[in-house]
């Protein structure tokens, strides 16, 4: 892990909603640190901005005060070069289209040559175990299965940064804590850089590397160290944890 390369960096970001009822303070003095190859989970109430500061880093709200950079550039230009990918908390995908249509999309709007197009849908379909489904539709499967499309969507274009916004959320208990597995042994596998929403504790726990707790609307975490953490199936592994 590269622990001194800055993927995410916010100082004093702020975000202020105005509504007819008076300003809604959604951000207020946010400081945010993320290196390359942590996983971060993002946990707290409704309402305590976690969603918002994600769609901020992703250039999907513009912050009214305070400076971001992603990957050393504005959230705006890091959009436009396509350097990171984003899970939503529904899989969104096109039900006309087939798995590999789904994947296909981003690459054809990028101008992605046809071989290699397919090159990264398979290479994208292994590393979540999708191999054989490409010529599936949506409906041919399961929640779980098409959310792993979602994801191997996101990986096509090879983003160094993914922001998952509680793509989990929606599953039943025993479907969640089998990708939590799944998408545990991925990140060991390409140590991308992930920003994870979740409202759940143990699913916080178990997946990241450093845990980011909003304290009123202002995002401070404390160290803890060799932490061990237990999977829902009861096994045990040990890994360094930072709330």
């Amino acid at each position: 892990m590269e622990d001194n390369v800055r993927v995410v960096e916010a100082r004093k970001v702020d975000l202020v909603f105005q509504t007819a009822d008076g300003p809604v303070h959604a951000l207020s003095e946010i400081d945010l640190v993320i290196n390359k190859g942590d996983f971060i989970s993002l946990i707290g109430p409704s309402g305590c901005g976690k969603t918002t500061l994600m769609r901020v880093i992703a250039d999907l709200e513009k912050p009214t005060g305070g400076e971001i950079k992603v990957n050393g550039m504005t959230p705006e230009e890091a959009r436009l070069q396509r350097a990171y990918g984003y899970v939503f908390q529904a899989p969104v995908l096109y039900p006309w289209r087939t798995v590999e249509g789904n994947l296909k999309l981003p690459l054809e709007i990028m101008g992605v040559e046809k071989a290699e197009q397919t090159k990264r849908i398979a290479e994208a379909l292994e590393m979540v175990e999708l191999t054989g489904f490409g010529k599936k539709f949506p409906w041919q499967l399961s929640g779980g299965m098409q959310q792993r499309v979602s994801i191997a969507r996101a990986l096509t274009f090879s983003p160094d940064l993914l922001l998952m916004d509680e793509p989990f959320g929606a599953l039943d208990e025993i479907v969640r804590d089998q990708l939590n597995e799944h998408f545990h042994k991925l990140w060991e596998q390409t140590q991308k850089t992930v920003v994870f929403v979740t409202h759940s504790i143990p699913e916080a726990a178990y997946l990241s590397t450093k845990i980011m707790n909003p304290s009123g609307h202002s995002m401070k975490s404390s160290a803890i160290n060799s932490m061990n953490c237990f999977t829902n199936f009861g096994s045990k592994r040990k890994r360094p944890l930072s709330l």
